[in-house]
């Protein structure tokens, strides 16, 4: 008890007395105090806070506690609380080794928190002045606010009206600030009266655990998960939207012409017809094709309608990003918006959308990338950035305001807000618009009923059905829809010729039955055991057939028109390993089928284990991978042939010269079937290249009017069932059926003690949470190793996270010297939960500030929750929430619920059958539903 003890003294300026062990520090909790240079001298002089520390500012005794006590990294500052409450929270703290009583926070405490992490603040903090007010022109005092009770019970309407002030202090937002039980919807119209009255033009209405934002000139408040920064609204303010602008606003098929060339129509060039072809190529200028403009006026009619959610489903090769470019500027020229966040789900595809959008739109709008302009983004229009670099750590809530964009625009929107990913972009008040290639009805022959539970269909089909309920489309129908045979049947798009090619061993891995081999057990008996479709190239491995696979991809792939080489291919395989395989195959045989041409560079291995690989998808696009011109010096296309990879050149990969794709795996995602097979649907004229006008009416087919799509594993049969197939062809057998012989041995070298072994002396030694020196210093020894790769570094700096995972556990993990290991470094960290390397590494190099404990990401993770589910028993939240931390965090907890074994709950030490009556039966159900679906239970493990 002798830390409640020194709590307890310490409201008298007892603690001062033992400097070693504690430090005296003056703060107001919760509401923006700074230190006092009474604090900061002790800080610095004895270099650790304590671990339990009241102390008496005025009247108001200020409980402290740090990570000892909190578990969270660095200080941690709780409300002004009473003499008596004080006393009790430290004896609370000190028995129960925890920094929060057993009681939830009350409103007051969650909304001052709120408040003070978005930057407002309620007393003076150094030079900056106070910006929140109870009444225009009044300072707050600190006894007004403890007036008011730690769940406003002692305010004379139940609530509080704070004034929140801009730079000037002029009022700006207003806040409405309930108890917890009370819904903050109730009673919005007085404080519609009291904004107005006050001239702001923005509310939030909040009791601690909901937060709705409400832009009065906007119509209906926006849930938010947290509060919008001073200069974030401050911003906002400067964008009036105009809805009937919007609508009214004329965009013809030149939008983004008379951004590019605004004199265009008057120029020579365009006035004579015969030249205006040549016009139009020289200044690539980029017309609206009429389904594309028919977009722009869909969303038109949508915004007419009140929507403010839109979703463009349009197949690969129609032009979503230059039809996004025209929607954007149509928001940003009618001050709809003042900033666009541009989305994207891969690194490759953010560097690809800037130089778009720069072509596009650079003569009136700024266009940048997040992670290149940190600290200067606001200056810029469009902001383009990664959904996992922002979900990663929940960075989003730290790097941006609620209210920073006013569209945001989600690329394959299937993709980047699948899951948790969603989380970012609700986060966003305003306008939103998803951009998907893959059609809801994609998997109309699919039988949910009759499929299983790990069908890969059911939970592509449930994405895709999250994907239409985000953007407002429950009827199932998108604000608009081009798919691919509308494409096809205007002449836009190319349907693929597939070749489904089968082997016997392939034939087998397909059937039922699997492909069935006879394995050696230990004892010397023959085991039967058979491989799937799955286990290719994984458990089942077959030379014979890899060959098999490229010699029939290289006979009858499509060769280039004009000269003649193997058209240029992309090759799919299982595995970075297996990709490697393929590659070397391809280069033996393009030796002997083209000899002297090609010096291994005909395949080229495109993975992320490859040194390079994003820069040469970009090569290969701008036919110069490796090379140009290997069989015509004026025909400048790529010498290398084929790029053989496992996930890379999938979504958004613009290559329109492409002829061959092969998928020489099985795929199970429809999502990703449909976008490998867009990588050739765009039509194209080869004659681009040819830089010979003598040669070009040589060339017979110079028009793209087809491409092959290989698929050795039956994909189409899988996804569609019934395929009316162009091409069919019948491999020749092969001579024994044992062409794979299994998985390769084991390695040999082996040694087995066979003797016995004693315990020769046994120590017990409690570790504390910091862990153990040597930890400590095995976790800084890592930081060095990694901060001295010149590898890693440069990896890290371009954002190449799976390059980087991928280089750390094959070259820093397990070996000799150090053995670093994950386990390792997790012990070293000593958090309260289970890291992943990523995260490791992320704070090493700075781009966290810290590790955020089990409860800090689990409160992250309700927030998201209720973004999505928007619970209306608000005196149910804090029994939802307790429900929802239980489930997430506790193995016990979720066999008790998954297996109906509800008696159990009696016992259980973290969620009581109390707990469990309390939550409302709704909940009960749809919050393990939720989890399954969209939280990483990993994360919270020990």
């Amino acid at each position: 008890m002798r830390q409640t003890r020194n709590a307890e003294s310490g409201l008298a300026g007892h603690a001062m007395g033992e400097t070693g062990r504690w430090q005296m520090m003056l703060m107001r909790a919760t509401v923006g105090h700074g230190l006092t240079p009474q604090v900061k001298h002790h800080r610095n002089r004895i270099g650790t806070w304590p671990d339990a520390i009241a102390h008496e500012h005025g009247n108001q005794p200020v409980l402290v506690t740090t990570r000892h006590a909190m578990g969270h990294e660095g200080l941690t500052t709780l409300a002004a609380l009473g003499h008596a409450r004080a006393r009790s929270f430290a004896a609370s703290a000190a028995e129960t080794g925890t920094g929060m009583p057993d009681k939830e926070a009350t409103a007051r405490i969650k909304i001052n928190k709120l408040l003070e992490a978005a930057g407002w603040r309620f007393f003076p903090n150094g030079a900056e002045p106070a910006n929140i007010r109870l009444e225009p022109g009044v300072t707050i005092t600190s006894s007004q606010l403890d007036a008011l009770g730690e769940n406003f019970e002692q305010s004379s309407k139940g609530f509080i009206d704070f004034l929140l002030l801009d730079a000037r202090g002029f009022p700006l937002l207003v806040l409405e600030a309930k108890a917890e039980d009370k819904n903050p919807l109730v009673g919005k119209e007085q404080a519609r009266r009291y904004a107005k009255s006050q001239h702001c033009r923005f509310v939030i209405l909040s009791n601690g655990n909901l937060h709705y934002f409400w832009d009065l000139e906007r119509g209906n408040p926006h849930l938010i998960t947290s509060f919008p920064t001073p200069d974030s609204v401050s911003g906002y303010r400067k964008s009036t939207p105009n809805p009937q602008r919007l609508i009214d606003e004329r965009v013809g098929d030149d939008t983004i012409v008379l951004t590019q060339r605004p004199n265009y129509a008057s120029e020579a060039g365009w006035r004579n017809e015969a030249e205006r072809p040549g016009y139009i190529q020289a200044n690539k200028l980029r017309f609206l094709r009429p389904y594309q403009l028919k977009a722009i006026h869909c969303l038109q009619a949508a915004v007419a309608e009140g929507k403010d959610r839109f979703l463009f489903e349009m197949a690969t090769g129609t032009g979503k990003t230059l039809t996004a470019a025209a929607v954007i500027k149509l928001f940003l020229r009618t001050g709809n918006a003042r900033r666009v966040l541009f989305l994207v789900d891969r690194l490759e595809l953010e560097d690809q959308a800037k130089k778009a959008f720069h072509a596009l739109l650079s003569a009136d709008y700024q266009t940048v990338i997040y992670k290149e302009r940190r600290d200067d983004w606001q200056r810029a229009e469009i902001v383009v950035t990664t959904v996992q670099s922002l979900l990663f750590n929940n960075k989003y809530q730290r790097l941006f305001s609620p209210t920073d964009f006013d569209l945001v625009i989600s690329d394959e929107a299937h993709r980047s807000i699948g899951g948790n990913a969603r989380a970012v972009f609700d986060y966003f008040i305003g306008y939103k618009l998803g951009l998907t290639a893959t059609p809801r009805d994609y998997l109309r022959r699919f039988d949910a009923a009759k499929a299983g539970a790990r069908d890969p269909r059911e939970a592509e089909r449930r994405l895709l059905l999250d994907t239409y309920r985000t953007f407002g489309c429950e009827n199932s129908q998108p604000t608009f829809r081009y798919s691919l045979l509308d494409g096809v049947r205007q002449g836009y798009l190319i349907n693929p010729t597939v070749v489904d090619a089968r082997t016997d061993i392939t034939t087998a891995l397909l059937s039922e039955q699997g492909y069935a081999v006879a394995l050696a057990t230990d004892a010397g008996d023959d085991q039967q055991e058979s491989f799937s479709q799955r286990e290719f190239e994984k458990r089942f491995f077959s030379d014979a057939t890899n060959h098999l696979l490229c010699e029939t991809f290289l006979e009858h792939a499509l060769r280039d028109p004009v000269s003649g080489e193997i058209g240029k291919s992309i090759v799919f395989a299982v595995s970075q390993h297996h990709a490697a395989k393929l590659t070397q195959i391809l280069n033996q045989m393009a030796d002997r089928l083209f000899p002297g041409k090609y010096q291994s560079d005909f395949a080229v291995q495109v993975t992320s284990q490859i040194a390079d690989a994003q820069q040469f998808t970009i090569n290969f696009a701008n036919n110069k991978l490796l090379g140009s011109a290997n069989f015509l010096p004026s025909y400048k296309t790529s010498k290398a042939r084929v790029c053989v990879t496992v996930g890379m050149m999938t979504t958004g990969y613009d290559c329109p010269d492409i002829l061959n794709l092969g998928l020489f795996r099985p795929i199970f995602s429809p999502t990703d079937f449909i976008q490998i097979k867009g990588r050739g649907t765009r039509r194209h004229d080869f004659r681009q290249e040819l830089f010979d006008d003598s040669l070009k009416a040589d060339v017979t087919q110079p028009q793209k009017t087809a491409f092959k799509l290989f698929d050795f594993f039956a994909n189409c049969e899988y996804f569609e069932e019934k395929f009316n197939y162009d091409e069919v062809l019948k491999l020749p057998a092969r001579p024994s059926q044992n062409g794979g012989e299994g998985p390769p041995p084991p390695p040999g070298g082996s040694y087995r003690h066979g003797g016995s072994d004693l315990i020769h002396t046994l120590k017990v030694e409690e570790i504390s949470a910091q862990g153990m020196k040597i930890d400590r210093m095995f976790f800084e020894q890592f930081e060095d190793a990694v901060r001295g790769d010149n590898t890693i570094v440069q990896a890290v700096e371009a954002g190449q996270w799976d390059r980087v995972i991928d280089y750390v556990n094959r070259e820093v993990f397990d070996k000799p010297a150090e053995y670093y290991t994950l386990d390792k470094l997790r012990r070293a960290a000593a958090v309260d939960r289970r890291l992943g390397l990523r995260e490791i590494l992320e704070k090493i190099f700075g781009l966290i500030p810290r590790f955020k404990s089990r409860d800090e990401l689990l409160e992250e993770e309700f927030a998201k929750f209720v973004a999505d589910a928007k619970p209306e028993d608000v005196a149910a939240m804090p029994a939802i929430k307790t429900y929802f931390k239980a489930y997430a965090s506790s193995d016990q907890v979720r066999g008790i619920i998954e297996s109906k074994h509800f008696t159990d709950l009696a016992t259980n030490p973290y969620f009581s059958s109390r707990d469990f009556k309390a939550v409302p039966a709704k909940y009960r159900a749809l919050i393990p539903d939720y989890i399954k679906d969209y939280v990483s239970l990993n994360q919270f493990a020990p």
